[in-house]
């Protein structure tokens, strides 16, 4: 069931969401719907959907669909590692994921979801992902969920720039990428070239911003890459998005 769809507003949304309120920050419980059912999730850790089941369902049925066992995972804006929970569970133990997150206070929500799920396949790599490495400001913005690179931010971050870790081996070669980055989508291809000329990942794509959503898909198109809408919107009004790449 999606209980994200019930509003807030409406008298069943807030009786639904009563109990919610009461329950302890960091207080462990299972998650009860989808791939993941049964494990554990720290409730404090972001929104009561996540545990739920109900967080960003398209895209998670999508997740569940497309990402099979054995596959190399990158969760680019991991967050406090839902999707990297998710990807860990679902490519099993012959597959890998890599969740790069620059914010440690989401980093150590990651590890203990990891550490309460015994999950073994999953490499966490504090930064930001963006065109080149080095360091950068950021802002932690309004909520968790929306903290991006801003040259105004108060905190600097270790920046990372994937095709250098590709070629210095500290990664291995993706066969999906997931990016929800609050703006700093073309950054992130574009510091990913060559990885995407070569290995053609499958990309699950949040994008922030008209110009970041027109600059991300003009420079995936280069690659042939064809595109789906995972929220039900026109293709130039999506924000969730599912890049294909060509077939070869």
């Amino acid at each position: 069931m999606d209980f994200s769809k019930i509003s807030y507003r409406s008298t069943l949304g807030r009786l639904i969401r009563l109990p919610l309120r009461l329950l302890p920050k960091g207080t462990v419980l299972p998650i009860m719907q989808g791939s993941l059912r049964g494990k554990k999730w720290i409730v404090g850790a972001g929104e009561h959907g996540y545990w739920l089941g109900s967080y960003e369902l398209q895209k998670r049925l999508a997740f569940e669909r497309e990402i099979t066992p054995g596959m190399v995972v990158y969760d680019i804006g991991a967050n406090v590692g839902f999707y990297s929970l998710l990807a860990a569970h679902l490519t099993g133990p012959e597959g890998k994921v890599y969740a790069f997150e620059p914010v440690s206070r989401n980093v150590e929500y990651i590890r203990r979801h990891i550490a309460l799920n015994g999950c073994e396949n999953v490499q966490v790599l504090e930064a930001a992902v963006a065109q080149q490495s080095g360091e950068a400001f950021f802002d932690l913005g309004a909520s968790i969920a929306t903290g991006h690179l801003s040259q105004t931010g108060t905190v600097k971050v270790r920046q990372v720039c994937l095709d250098e870790l590709l070629a210095e081996g500290e990664i291995l070669p993706p066969d999906t990428i997931k990016i929800d980055v609050e703006g700093a989508e073309f950054a992130v291809v574009q510091g990913a070239k060559r990885l995407i000329e070569v290995h053609r990942p499958l990309i699950f794509l949040d994008t922030h911003g008209r110009e970041a959503h027109t600059a991300t898909l003009g420079f995936l198109r280069e690659y042939g890459y064809q595109f789906e809408a995972l929220d039900g919107r026109p293709l130039a009004e999506a924000k969730d998005l599912l890049a294909r790449p060509p077939v070869e």
